[in-house]
This record gives C-alpha cells, structure tokens and sequence, in this order.
C-alpha cells in the first residue's frame, strides 16, 4: 500500500462524530475522525513501514499522523527523527499517544524523554514524562535507575503545580505510574501523591480540572494492580 491508498482508507473509515470529539481536545483540519480500532485491519496489511509511515506522518492530518505511529518502526527511528515527530505534535493526542509511545519501544527513550522533561515546553515535557509511564508500565523494574526515579519524583513534587497545563496531566500520571508499576518506589510514590494533593487544570472554555494521583493510586491498591506491566506498548 502506498500513502495515497492508505489516505483513501482512513477516509473511507471516517465519521463526523469521531472528528467532533477529536477536534474538542484540540485537534485541528485536516482529519477525517477515523477511529483508531478501525485502523487495525489496514496496520495488519502493512505490519511495519518507516517510509510509509514518514509519508503519513509528514500530511499533517490528525488521523494519517495517528496512524504512523502504529507502522512505525522505533528501531529505525534516530533521535533527529524524533525531534521532528515532537516539532509537529501540535496537541496531546499525537506528543503523548503518538510521538511518546513511539519513543518508548527504542533504546534511545529515557535519554530522549530527559531531554524534553528539561525542555521547558509544554508538550516536550508532556511527551518525555508520558515516555517514562509508558516505559514503567511495561518494562522489566531493572531496566530503571531507582535514585534516578526518585529524583524525578522530587522534581514532580516541587514543579506540577507551576508547570503548563498539558504537563500537569503526564506528571500526575508519573506519579501514579511509579506507585502502581515501580515497586522499588511504590511508598515514596504515594508519599509523593500526598504531598502534591490535587492538581488544577485550567481549560479553555471549559471549568477547570483537579487530577488527584492519591485517589487513582488507592483505586488501583484496590484493584489488586500493583506491579502491573502491559505486554505491549503499541496497540
């Protein structure tokens, strides 16, 4: 399959519905609003295509772009290749679902995450602690430095409540991912969530959020889900 055939099939798969409620976390023209377990089906035909994907990835279309991350292949991915895919991750759903979990399938992830965690931009740093969720929520515990972890904890501590909005989301999902992924962590963790308490979130044109890691980390105690680990990052 070539880039024009793959747009005429994702095009094909689109509904207003779907585009609507992309377009309202901030999604912009051009999209068709293609769910992403109907891409499945074309992702099985192609398997892994970097070419493709870099085709894809370069329309500037919402779902094409969504779409390259599912046939990319990270191993072939440089960290230039990388910075470009964050240069163009205009909202969340691609710096977090798209260019993050890419990172986290390459060896090349925690140093690149670093990098944006340091950035000071908004979806950068998104992107770089979202890198680190994906990456403790389906890497063996030993693959992690425990004091570089707890460093990071510290720095979460300290910053979510003056850091950009969009970062205040991955952040609290660090913690939470520590606590429920990390065992080596889990109690500075919770500590960590009980210092911050709840978060706020500003939204435009809509009330304001409060993300609380205490409660979701107690909800997964719960659960029985500590030391979960997914067998795949890429759906």
């Amino acid at each position: 399959m070539n880039l024009e055939t793959v747009m005429q099939e994702l095009e094909a798969l689109g509904k207003e519905r779907t585009k609507k409620i992309y377009v309202s976390n901030g999604a912009h023209e051009p999209l068709f609003g293609t769910a992403t377990g109907e891409m499945k089906p074309i992702a099985k035909k192609i398997k892994l295509n970097q070419p493709l994907a870099e085709q894809l990835y370069a329309t500037g279309n919402y779902d094409a772009m969504y779409f390259a991350g599912v046939i990319a292949d990270p191993k072939a991915m440089t960290e230039a290749d990388f910075e470009r895919w964050i240069d163009a991750a205009y909202f969340f759903m691609l710096s977090d679902y798209v260019v993050a979990v890419t990172l986290a399938e390459t060896d090349i992830a925690q140093k690149v995450a670093d990098q944006w965690i340091a950035s000071g931009e908004e979806l950068r740093m998104s992107a770089g602690w979202s890198c680190y969720c994906w990456l403790l929520g389906s890497r063996p515990d030993s693959e992690f430095s425990e004091s570089k972890l707890a460093d990071l904890l510290e720095r979460v501590k300290n910053t979510i409540h003056s850091s950009p909005e969009r970062t205040k989301y991955a952040m609290n999902n660090f913690i939470y991912t520590v606590a429920t992924s990390y065992s080596p962590l889990h109690d500075q963790a919770v500590a960590t969530a009980k210092t911050v308490g709840p978060v706020e979130v500003k939204k435009d044109k809509k009330k304001n959020s409060f993300l609380n890691a205490s409660e979701n980390i107690q909800k997964a105690v719960d659960r029985g889900q500590l030391g979960f680990k997914r067998k795949y990052v890429r759906c």
